[in-house]
Protein backbone atom coordinates (compact mmCIF):
# COMPACT_ATOMS: atom_id res chain seq x y z
CA UNK A 1 0.00 0.00 0.00
CA UNK A 2 2.83 2.36 0.87
CA UNK A 3 4.54 1.72 -2.43
CA UNK A 4 1.28 2.24 -4.30
CA UNK A 5 0.61 5.54 -2.51
CA UNK A 6 4.17 6.69 -3.18
CA UNK A 7 3.74 5.79 -6.83
CA UNK A 8 0.55 7.84 -7.04
CA UNK A 9 2.22 10.82 -5.37
CA UNK A 10 5.11 10.66 -7.82
CA UNK A 11 2.67 10.54 -10.74
CA UNK A 12 0.86 13.63 -9.43
CA UNK A 13 4.15 15.51 -8.97
CA UNK A 14 5.35 14.60 -12.46
CA UNK A 15 1.99 15.55 -13.99
CA UNK A 16 1.95 18.85 -12.07
CA UNK A 17 5.51 19.68 -13.13
CA UNK A 18 4.80 18.92 -16.78
CA UNK A 19 1.54 20.84 -16.71
CA UNK A 20 3.25 23.83 -15.09
CA UNK A 21 5.98 23.89 -17.70
CA UNK A 22 3.46 23.65 -20.54
CA UNK A 23 1.22 26.36 -19.11
CA UNK A 24 1.73 29.64 -21.00
CA UNK A 25 3.12 32.62 -19.14
CA UNK A 26 1.32 35.90 -19.76
CA UNK A 27 3.33 39.12 -19.82
CA UNK A 28 2.18 42.70 -20.15
CA UNK A 29 5.03 44.62 -21.73
CA UNK A 30 5.55 48.33 -22.35
CA UNK A 31 9.07 48.01 -23.75
CA UNK A 32 8.79 48.46 -27.52
CA UNK A 33 7.84 45.21 -29.22
CA UNK A 34 10.79 45.40 -31.62
CA UNK A 35 13.16 45.09 -28.63
CA UNK A 36 11.21 42.87 -26.24
CA UNK A 37 9.74 40.31 -28.63
CA UNK A 38 13.10 38.76 -29.67
CA UNK A 39 13.95 38.29 -25.98
CA UNK A 40 10.62 36.63 -25.25
CA UNK A 41 11.03 34.36 -28.27
CA UNK A 42 14.50 33.35 -27.06
CA UNK A 43 13.03 32.49 -23.65
CA UNK A 44 10.45 30.29 -25.38
CA UNK A 45 13.20 28.58 -27.35
CA UNK A 46 15.40 27.92 -24.32
CA UNK A 47 12.69 27.00 -21.83
CA UNK A 48 9.98 25.38 -23.92
CA UNK A 49 7.44 27.63 -22.16
CA UNK A 50 4.96 29.51 -24.33
CA UNK A 51 4.87 33.28 -23.81
CA UNK A 52 1.77 35.30 -24.57
CA UNK A 53 2.56 39.01 -24.63
CA UNK A 54 0.29 42.04 -24.53
CA UNK A 55 1.92 45.29 -25.64
CA UNK A 56 0.84 48.91 -25.29
CA UNK A 57 0.75 51.90 -27.62
CA UNK A 58 3.19 54.79 -28.00
CA UNK A 59 0.66 57.39 -26.87
CA UNK A 60 -0.41 55.72 -23.60
CA UNK A 61 2.96 54.17 -22.72
CA UNK A 62 2.68 52.14 -19.49
CA UNK A 63 -0.49 53.83 -18.25
CA UNK A 64 -2.82 51.61 -20.28
CA UNK A 65 -1.24 48.39 -19.04
CA UNK A 66 -1.13 49.61 -15.44
CA UNK A 67 -4.82 50.46 -15.58
CA UNK A 68 -5.49 47.02 -17.03
CA UNK A 69 -3.64 45.32 -14.17
CA UNK A 70 -5.63 47.39 -11.68
CA UNK A 71 -8.93 46.54 -13.41
CA UNK A 72 -8.06 42.83 -13.34
CA UNK A 73 -6.86 42.83 -9.72
CA UNK A 74 -9.72 40.63 -8.47
CA UNK A 75 -8.94 38.09 -11.19
CA UNK A 76 -5.36 38.64 -12.45
CA UNK A 77 -4.82 37.71 -16.09
CA UNK A 78 -1.08 38.30 -16.45
CA UNK A 79 1.89 36.85 -14.60
CA UNK A 80 4.65 39.35 -15.34
CA UNK A 81 4.74 43.09 -15.93
CA UNK A 82 7.73 44.33 -17.92
CA UNK A 83 7.58 48.10 -17.66
CA UNK A 84 9.84 50.40 -19.67
CA UNK A 85 9.93 52.82 -16.75
CA UNK A 86 9.66 52.69 -12.97
CA UNK A 87 7.24 55.06 -11.25
CA UNK A 88 4.04 53.23 -12.16
CA UNK A 89 5.59 49.91 -11.21
CA UNK A 90 6.10 51.39 -7.75
CA UNK A 91 2.47 52.56 -7.88
CA UNK A 92 1.43 48.93 -8.39
CA UNK A 93 3.63 47.92 -5.45
CA UNK A 94 2.00 50.55 -3.25
CA UNK A 95 -1.40 49.29 -4.42
CA UNK A 96 -0.52 45.77 -3.17
CA UNK A 97 -0.79 44.29 -6.66
CA UNK A 98 2.73 42.81 -6.93
CA UNK A 99 4.15 39.60 -5.52
CA UNK A 100 7.52 39.76 -3.78
CA UNK A 101 10.14 37.70 -5.60
CA UNK A 102 13.91 37.65 -5.23
CA UNK A 103 15.60 36.50 -8.42
CA UNK A 104 19.13 35.20 -8.08
CA UNK A 105 19.92 37.17 -11.24
CA UNK A 106 19.20 40.43 -9.42
CA UNK A 107 21.94 40.08 -6.81
CA UNK A 108 24.55 42.28 -8.54
CA UNK A 109 22.18 45.12 -9.47
CA UNK A 110 22.54 48.24 -7.30
CA UNK A 111 20.02 48.64 -4.48
CA UNK A 112 18.71 51.96 -5.84
CA UNK A 113 17.41 50.06 -8.87
CA UNK A 114 15.51 47.45 -6.85
CA UNK A 115 12.40 47.42 -4.70
CA UNK A 116 13.08 47.78 -1.00
CA UNK A 117 10.97 44.64 -0.43
CA UNK A 118 11.82 42.73 -3.65
CA UNK A 119 8.60 43.58 -5.49
CA UNK A 120 10.41 44.65 -8.67
CA UNK A 121 13.88 44.84 -10.13
CA UNK A 122 15.36 47.38 -12.54
CA UNK A 123 17.37 46.56 -15.63
CA UNK A 124 18.47 48.03 -18.95
CA UNK A 125 18.02 51.73 -18.26
CA UNK A 126 17.43 54.66 -20.56
CA UNK A 127 18.28 58.31 -20.06
CA UNK A 128 16.26 61.44 -20.70
CA UNK A 129 18.28 63.40 -23.24
CA UNK A 130 18.03 66.38 -25.55
CA UNK A 131 17.94 65.64 -29.27
CA UNK A 132 18.68 68.58 -31.58
CA UNK A 133 18.68 69.29 -35.29
CA UNK A 134 22.24 70.11 -36.39
CA UNK A 135 21.07 72.43 -39.16
CA UNK A 136 18.86 74.49 -36.86
CA UNK A 137 21.10 74.46 -33.78
CA UNK A 138 24.75 75.39 -34.07
CA UNK A 139 27.55 74.22 -31.78
CA UNK A 140 28.13 76.70 -28.98
CA UNK A 141 24.48 77.73 -29.03
CA UNK A 142 22.69 74.71 -27.65
CA UNK A 143 20.21 74.01 -24.85
CA UNK A 144 21.58 72.29 -21.75
CA UNK A 145 18.66 71.73 -19.38
CA UNK A 146 14.94 71.06 -19.07
CA UNK A 147 14.82 74.66 -17.81
CA UNK A 148 15.60 75.75 -21.39
CA UNK A 149 12.12 74.65 -22.45
CA UNK A 150 10.96 77.88 -20.77
CA UNK A 151 13.73 80.08 -22.18
CA UNK A 152 12.34 82.75 -24.55
CA UNK A 153 15.34 82.17 -26.78
CA UNK A 154 13.73 78.85 -27.77
CA UNK A 155 10.14 80.09 -28.00
CA UNK A 156 8.16 77.89 -30.39
CA UNK A 157 11.27 75.89 -31.27
CA UNK A 158 11.30 73.04 -28.72
CA UNK A 159 9.17 69.94 -28.20
CA UNK A 160 8.17 67.64 -25.36
CA UNK A 161 5.99 64.52 -25.20
CA UNK A 162 2.78 64.69 -23.18
CA UNK A 163 4.00 64.70 -19.56
CA UNK A 164 1.15 62.41 -18.50
CA UNK A 165 2.52 59.16 -19.94
CA UNK A 166 5.62 57.00 -19.90
CA UNK A 167 9.08 58.32 -19.12
CA UNK A 168 8.01 61.92 -19.68
CA UNK A 169 5.50 61.58 -16.84
CA UNK A 170 8.19 60.11 -14.60
CA UNK A 171 10.58 62.93 -15.53
CA UNK A 172 7.89 65.50 -14.80
CA UNK A 173 7.12 63.93 -11.42
CA UNK A 174 10.83 64.04 -10.61
CA UNK A 175 10.86 67.76 -11.40
CA UNK A 176 7.92 68.26 -9.00
CA UNK A 177 9.87 66.34 -6.36
CA UNK A 178 13.09 68.33 -6.91
CA UNK A 179 11.60 71.80 -7.39
CA UNK A 180 8.56 71.59 -5.13
CA UNK A 181 4.96 71.76 -6.34
CA UNK A 182 4.65 75.53 -6.70
CA UNK A 183 7.98 76.05 -8.47
CA UNK A 184 7.25 73.13 -10.79
CA UNK A 185 3.82 74.54 -11.70
CA UNK A 186 5.42 77.90 -12.48
CA UNK A 187 8.02 76.20 -14.66
CA UNK A 188 5.51 74.15 -16.66
CA UNK A 189 3.25 77.17 -17.16
CA UNK A 190 6.28 79.02 -18.51
CA UNK A 191 7.01 76.05 -20.78
CA UNK A 192 3.47 76.23 -22.13
CA UNK A 193 3.64 80.03 -22.55
CA UNK A 194 6.92 79.57 -24.42
CA UNK A 195 4.94 77.68 -27.09
CA UNK A 196 6.74 74.42 -26.48
CA UNK A 197 5.11 71.77 -28.66
CA UNK A 198 3.42 68.99 -26.67
CA UNK A 199 3.47 65.90 -28.88
CA UNK A 200 2.10 62.36 -28.82
CA UNK A 201 5.26 60.62 -27.62
CA UNK A 202 9.03 60.58 -27.46
CA UNK A 203 9.32 59.02 -30.92
CA UNK A 204 7.19 61.84 -32.33
CA UNK A 205 9.46 64.41 -30.67
CA UNK A 206 12.43 62.72 -32.32
CA UNK A 207 10.76 62.67 -35.74
CA UNK A 208 9.71 66.32 -35.61
CA UNK A 209 13.24 67.36 -34.61
CA UNK A 210 14.70 65.22 -37.40
CA UNK A 211 12.42 66.96 -39.91
CA UNK A 212 13.45 70.39 -38.62
CA UNK A 213 9.91 71.35 -37.62
CA UNK A 214 11.32 71.82 -34.13
CA UNK A 215 14.91 72.66 -33.32
CA UNK A 216 15.26 70.40 -30.30
CA UNK A 217 13.32 68.43 -27.74
CA UNK A 218 13.45 65.94 -24.89
CA UNK A 219 13.32 62.26 -25.70
CA UNK A 220 14.79 58.96 -24.50
CA UNK A 221 18.13 57.49 -25.50
CA UNK A 222 16.55 54.63 -27.47
CA UNK A 223 14.63 57.03 -29.70
CA UNK A 224 17.62 59.33 -30.13
CA UNK A 225 19.96 56.45 -30.95
CA UNK A 226 17.54 55.19 -33.60
CA UNK A 227 17.73 58.53 -35.42
CA UNK A 228 21.53 58.54 -35.26
CA UNK A 229 21.78 54.97 -36.55
CA UNK A 230 19.51 55.97 -39.44
CA UNK A 231 22.02 58.68 -40.36
CA UNK A 232 19.77 61.61 -39.47
CA UNK A 233 21.44 64.97 -39.01
CA UNK A 234 20.83 65.19 -35.28
CA UNK A 235 22.93 65.31 -32.15
CA UNK A 236 22.38 64.34 -28.53
CA UNK A 237 23.05 66.43 -25.43
CA UNK A 238 23.30 64.99 -21.93
CA UNK A 239 21.26 67.56 -19.98
CA UNK A 240 21.90 69.19 -16.61
CA UNK A 241 25.54 68.17 -16.29
CA UNK A 242 26.91 71.45 -14.91
CA UNK A 243 27.79 71.71 -11.19
CA UNK A 244 24.74 73.88 -10.47
CA UNK A 245 22.36 71.58 -12.39
CA UNK A 246 20.45 68.53 -11.16
CA UNK A 247 21.88 65.83 -13.42
CA UNK A 248 20.46 63.60 -16.10
CA UNK A 249 17.52 61.38 -15.28
CA UNK A 250 18.17 57.65 -15.62
CA UNK A 251 15.06 55.47 -15.85
CA UNK A 252 15.40 51.69 -15.71
CA UNK A 253 13.08 49.11 -17.15
CA UNK A 254 11.43 47.17 -14.34
CA UNK A 255 10.11 43.63 -14.16
CA UNK A 256 7.68 42.35 -11.54
CA UNK A 257 5.53 39.35 -10.67
CA UNK A 258 1.78 40.05 -10.44
CA UNK A 259 0.11 39.09 -7.15
CA UNK A 260 -2.25 36.14 -7.53
CA UNK A 261 -1.27 35.55 -11.14
CA UNK A 262 -2.31 32.25 -12.74
CA UNK A 263 1.17 30.92 -13.50
CA UNK A 264 3.59 32.19 -10.87
CA UNK A 265 6.26 29.52 -11.34
CA UNK A 266 6.70 30.15 -15.05
CA UNK A 267 6.42 33.86 -14.34
CA UNK A 268 9.44 33.56 -12.04
CA UNK A 269 11.35 31.67 -14.72
CA UNK A 270 10.63 34.43 -17.21
CA UNK A 271 11.71 37.12 -14.74
CA UNK A 272 14.97 35.26 -14.12
CA UNK A 273 15.63 35.22 -17.84
CA UNK A 274 14.80 38.90 -18.37
CA UNK A 275 17.15 39.83 -15.51
CA UNK A 276 20.07 37.89 -16.97
CA UNK A 277 23.28 39.57 -18.11
CA UNK A 278 22.65 38.06 -21.52
CA UNK A 279 19.47 40.09 -21.95
CA UNK A 280 21.12 43.33 -20.79
CA UNK A 281 23.96 42.79 -23.25
CA UNK A 282 21.50 42.22 -26.09
CA UNK A 283 19.52 45.37 -25.22
CA UNK A 284 22.76 47.39 -25.04
CA UNK A 285 23.83 46.21 -28.49
CA UNK A 286 20.39 46.77 -29.99
CA UNK A 287 19.04 49.91 -31.59
CA UNK A 288 17.61 50.73 -28.14
CA UNK A 289 21.15 51.24 -26.75
CA UNK A 290 19.92 50.52 -23.24
CA UNK A 291 22.25 50.93 -20.28
CA UNK A 292 23.21 47.72 -18.40
CA UNK A 293 22.74 47.81 -14.63
CA UNK A 294 24.62 44.58 -14.01
CA UNK A 295 28.30 45.43 -13.46
CA UNK A 296 30.66 43.99 -16.03
CA UNK A 297 28.19 43.67 -18.89
CA UNK A 298 29.97 44.72 -22.12
CA UNK A 299 28.36 47.54 -24.07
CA UNK A 300 29.23 49.50 -27.24
CA UNK A 301 30.32 53.14 -27.36
CA UNK A 302 26.80 54.29 -28.26
CA UNK A 303 25.63 53.32 -24.75
CA UNK A 304 25.99 55.79 -21.87
CA UNK A 305 28.61 54.94 -19.26
CA UNK A 306 26.93 55.76 -15.94
CA UNK A 307 30.31 56.20 -14.26
CA UNK A 308 31.05 59.19 -16.51
CA UNK A 309 27.88 61.27 -16.20
CA UNK A 310 26.12 63.25 -13.50
CA UNK A 311 22.98 61.31 -12.62
CA UNK A 312 19.90 62.94 -11.12
CA UNK A 313 19.90 62.10 -7.41
CA UNK A 314 16.32 61.07 -6.72
CA UNK A 315 14.34 58.62 -4.64
CA UNK A 316 12.06 56.75 -7.06
CA UNK A 317 9.51 56.15 -4.30
CA UNK A 318 9.22 59.89 -3.70
CA UNK A 319 8.88 60.44 -7.44
CA UNK A 320 6.04 57.93 -7.50
CA UNK A 321 4.38 59.80 -4.63
CA UNK A 322 4.42 62.93 -6.82
CA UNK A 323 2.76 61.25 -9.81
CA UNK A 324 -0.80 62.00 -8.77
CA UNK A 325 -0.04 65.64 -8.01
CA UNK A 326 2.07 66.22 -11.12
CA UNK A 327 -0.46 64.48 -13.40
CA UNK A 328 -3.32 66.53 -11.97
CA UNK A 329 -1.48 69.83 -12.35
CA UNK A 330 -0.07 69.06 -15.79
CA UNK A 331 -3.43 67.95 -17.11
CA UNK A 332 -4.82 71.35 -16.19
CA UNK A 333 -1.86 73.11 -17.79
CA UNK A 334 -1.58 71.20 -21.07
CA UNK A 335 -4.87 69.41 -21.78
CA UNK A 336 -7.68 71.56 -23.10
Amino acid sequence: MLNKNLYLILLVLIFTACTSKKSPVIIYCSLDKMYSEPILLEFEKQSGIEVRAVYDTELTKTVGLVNRIIAESSNPQCDVFWNNEISRTIYLEKSNLLQSYISENASSIALKYKSEKSYWTGLAARARVIIYNKVKCKDGDLPSSYQDLANEKWKGKAALAYPLFGTTATHAAAIFELEGDEEAKVLFNRIKDNQTAILDGNATVRDRVVSGEYWWGFTDTDDANGAIEDGKNVGVIFPDQNPDQVGMMIIPNTVALIKGSPNQENGKRLIDFILSKQVEEELAKSRAAQIPLHPGVPFPDKVIDLSKIKEMDIDFYKVCDKLETSSYELQHIFVK
